[in-house]
Parts: structure tokens; C-alpha cells; sequence
């Protein structure tokens, strides 16, 4: 059941990115009248569109993502004739929501944490544009007939985990009064009904008191286990973890208020240390029903010591309300902000990829080469063309690739194995 509810937040989500692929580079030769002869003059390949998310302050939700899960980046452009180059791809922007966590699936490695408007950060990095057969001429080949392939885009994919930013995260059992009491004070509009989970994801709401504003967030209620992904626990804690200033509301119509106070404070602690060592304001909740302020005195009498102060409210009558508002300000106003990260740029182009190369016999007549650069110049081979072949045969012997293999065991006829291509060593 957890994992249906799970799917109405959007506050996680997984998509595939595409960067464009580079643009071949063109064969051709100068055609001109009174020169029989031209040499070459084939363009290069444009380059092929980077994959970047942007974030964008408009947007709340991962919602988009769950319509459409595949981007890709347009390509380069191939080369032309009279040296011209090919055009480059468009780049490609997604908008995400301010809050979001980006990480590739593949490794579980943070790429960025996008949590200031217009912020950037790159994802897949286009490939570049193949060079055309103008690039290959020399003083010993004067017509080469050849050129290269554009480099394949990167492809990755990206887990995408929105995590709210506001001051204030309510926190407490469900059905403790949180969406009302946002709905009180704010002009979020949370459903609300009576019954516990009625919240199906945070809501965020702007709180104006004494002429101060703080951004307030509605947590849906935590049930004993949430650390571990019961409930609504963990797609929700995470949440709480942005938040200055945890305000704990109580139910006051409980069987017994003490021990929700504790079950929540320790699942905020299974979860997280950062997350129980975060600020409270401790707040019994329904102080309109008969029953609760002998209640109040009972559990203010029972938290002496452990907490600075018990507050009471109705969030429905707004009885206690206007104190606690203050309070939550006069809180604030204490506690430092803290400075959003900015992006971190794990993935960037490279300036230049490393020559170093390894070399792995995997079974008989079966070796792997690999190498950031050597694979590159693989790929953006023409396995069709023998001149261009030729080339990658002696860029092996130049880089001592060749001695490396033959030193390794490798033989005529064996497979050698670079990147996707399977090549049979001669």
C-alpha cells in the first residue's frame, strides 16, 4: 500500500538523458575551374547539444517526470565542403523544482543539489564533431580519403529527489491538526479530513507575522517505523532534513501525547543525527476540546526539563495561535540561515582525457583495451573506410598500444575489445 501512496508525491523520479551525438566530418575535394587537382577540403562535424537541468522557482512538483521519462539533446551537424564546419547541436535545459537532488543511478553519485533559481547543472555532455578529410592532409598524404566519425552523446540516467526547502517543517502523529494549522496561518490550501494520511504530500505555505514572512512546510504525519519506509516515513523525512526550525505539534485528543512526542523525536533520530539535533517548538494541539488543557498541565509537568517551553493552541479556533507565530519568528531570527550549495559540477567536459591505457586478457582469444582516450578514437573511426582504418592502426602503434597487446599474448586472429567494438587483431 506504501508504495501506491508513494506514487502520488512526485518527489522522486528517474529519467533517461541523451546528449546529441557529434556530426561526421566530410570527405570532399576542392572542385573549382582551372584546378583539376583541388585538395581536400571536408569540414569538421558540429558539435552535438549538452543535456543540463535548470532549476526553476515555478515549479513544486517532479510531476512532469512521470509523462515523460527519455531527453535527448539535438546532434551536430556533419561537415561540408570549402572547409565549412557543421552547425552544433541545441543544448537541451530541464526545469526541475528548486530542491532537487540529482544522481546517477549508475553509481549512486550526488551530481548536484539544485536549490537556487536559474541554476545549472550538467548532465550529459554532447559529442564532438568528427574532423573532415582538410584535417588529415600532410606534406606524405596529400589526398586523404577519409574522415571522422562524429562522437557519440553521453547517456545516463538520473534519479531525481526533490527535497522541499522551507524554515519551518510541522512535524507530529497523523492527524495532529498540521494541514489546518497551515491552512490557519497561510494561504495553502492542504485537504484536510478526519482521518490519519489524509496528507499525501508536503505542503508549503508563507507565514506573515509582524511584518516578517518565513516559508512554512506541512509534513505528513510519521508513524513509529518511518526511518525504515513505513507509512509515509522515508519519502517524508527527507524532506524535514532543509527545514531551520521543526515545530512538533501534539495531538491533545491522544490517549497519550507524551509518548507520540517520544515516538516521533526517535524516528527523527533512527533517521538522521542532523535531523534530532535541529531546533523545536513543542505545541499541544485541540486546546478546544473540554478534556485537553487538564491535559496540557500534565504534559507540560512531564516535559519540565526537556523541553524550553510547552506552548497550547487550536488551530481550529486560532486560540494560541498569534504567541505561537511569534515565537516561530522570534526563533528564526536567532538560528543562521543556511547557505544553499552551489552547484557541484561532478560532471563537467573534459579539457583533455587521459592517453593511459589498460590492457585485459578476459579468456583465450578474448582481450579488452581500455582508455578514455583510445575508446574516443575508436568510436569516431570509419570501420568502412580502410584509409581510416589504416589511421587507427598506426595511432595503436605511435601510442605503443600495439606492443602492449602483442606483449599481453595477444595474436593474428584474436578479439580485442574496445569500448563496444569487437576487432579482430591482424
Amino acid at each position: 500500500m506504501g508504495s501506491e501512496r508513494a506514487g502520488l508525491f512526485f518527489d522522486q523520479a528517474t529519467i533517461t538523458v541523451r546528449a546529441g551525438d557529434g556530426g561526421n566530418g566530410c570527405v570532399s575535394f576542392r572542385r573549382e575551374k582551372f584546378i583539376p587537382l583541388g585538395g581536400p577540403d571536408g569540414g569538421d562535424g558540429g558539435r552535438g547539444g549538452n543535456v543540463y537541468l535548470r532549476a526553476n522557482k515555478g515549479l513544486n512538483t517532479l510531476i512532469a517526470f512521470s509523462r515523460r521519462r527519455h531527453f535527448r539533446a539535438e546532434d551536430g551537424g556533419p561537415g561540408l565542403s570549402k572547409g565549412m564546419r557543421g552547425r552544433d547541436g541545441e543544448d537541451l535545459y530541464i526545469e526541475v523544482p528548486l530542491g532537487t537532488v540529482v544522481r546517477d543511478k549508475a553509481t549512486q553519485e550526488v551530481l548536484g543539489d539544485l536549490t537556487i533559481h536559474g541554476q545549472v547543472l550538467l548532465v550529459a555532455r554532447g559529442g564532438r564533431g568528427g574532423r573532415g578529410n582538410e584535417a588529415f592532409k600532410s606534406p606524405t598524404r596529400q589526398a586523404p580519403r577519409f574522415a571522422e566519425k562524429g562522437e557519440p552523446g553521453q547517456e545516463r540516467t538520473l534519479v531525481l529527489e526533490l527535497r522541499l526547502i522551507a524554515d519551518v517543517g510541522l512535524v507530529g502523529k497523523p492527524n495532529a491538526g498540521k494541514s489546518t494549522l497551515l491552512a490557519s496561518v497561510s494561504a495553502a490550501r492542504p485537504k484536510i479530513a478526519d482521518y490519519p494520511f489524509t496528507t499525501l504530500s508536503p505542503n508549503l505555505g508563507v507565514v506573515e507575522v509582524d511584518g516578517q514572512s518565513f516559508v512554512m512546510a506541512d509534513i505528513p504525519g510519521l508513524i513509529e517505523g518511518a526511518h525504515q519506509g513505513a507509512g509515509l516515513g522515508l519519502t517524508f523525512l527527507r524532506h524535514v532534513e532543509r527545514t531551520r526550525l521543526l515545530v512538533h505539534l501534539l495531538d491533545g485528543a491522544s490517549a497519550d501525547p507524551l509518548a507520540d512526542y517520544r515516538a516521533i523525536n526517535r524516528e527523527l533520530a533512527l533517521y538522521s543525527e542532523k535531523l534530532a539535533s535541529k531546533p523545536q517548538i513543542v505545541v499541544l494541539n485541540k486546546m478546544d476540546l473540554p478534556e485537553v488543557p487538564a491535559r496540557y498541565e500534565a504534559l507540560r509537568q512531564a516535559l519540565q526539563g526537556e523541553v524550553e517551553q510547552l506552548l497550547a493552541i487550536s488551530a481550529l479556533t486560532r486560540q494560541g495561535v498569534p504567541e505561537l507565530l511569534r515565537a516561530i519568528s522570534a526563533r528564526l531570527a536567532q538560528l543562521p540561515r543556511e547557505e544553499p550549495r552551489p552547484s557541484v559540477f561532478v560532471f563537467r567536459p573534459h579539457e583533455k582525457e587521459s592517453p593511459l591505457f589498460t590492457v585485459t586478457r578476459e579468456r583465450p582469444g578474448v582481450y579488452r583495451l581500455e582508455g578514455e582516450e583510445i575508446e574516443r578514437l575508436a568510436r569516431m573511426t570509419d570501420w568502412t573506410n580502410i584509409e581510416s582504418i589504416e589511421r587507427f592502426e598506426r595511432i595503436l602503434q605511435a601510442r605503443g598500444i600495439s606492443a602492449k597487446l602483442v606483449e599481453a599474448g595477444v595474436e593474428l586472429g584474436d578479439t580485442v575489445i574496445i569500448g563496444d567494438l569487437e576487432l579482430e587483431w591482424r
